[in-house]
């Protein structure tokens, strides 16, 4: 699955999580917490995503992440060695 694949998805769980953001144009750069979600929203989104690309890795390794993209990239390389 391709980076931008995974970019989608977890576009597609934002918007299902936060339903203020059905319009919103996402960016490899946007960061959840400055587009209003929440804490427990962005555990949500995370938890929905490892669910859909059926991972499963400690929370913890995600933390690194400062956005969206860099979420992409991170769960990208994880599933390259999964």
């Amino acid at each position: 699955m391709k980076k931008e694949e995974i970019f989608s998805i977890l576009v597609q769980h934002a918007r299902e999580v936060v339903p203020e953001l059905e319009q919103h144009h996402f960016q490899w750069d946007d960061r959840l917490a400055d587009l209003g979600a929440n804490s427990v929203d962005r555990a949500e989104i995370v938890m929905m995503t490892l669910e859909a690309l059926s991972l499963q890795i400690p929370r913890i390794e995600l933390s690194e992440a400062r956005n969206l993209g860099g979420l992409a990239e991170i769960l990208h390389e994880k599933m390259q060695h999964a």
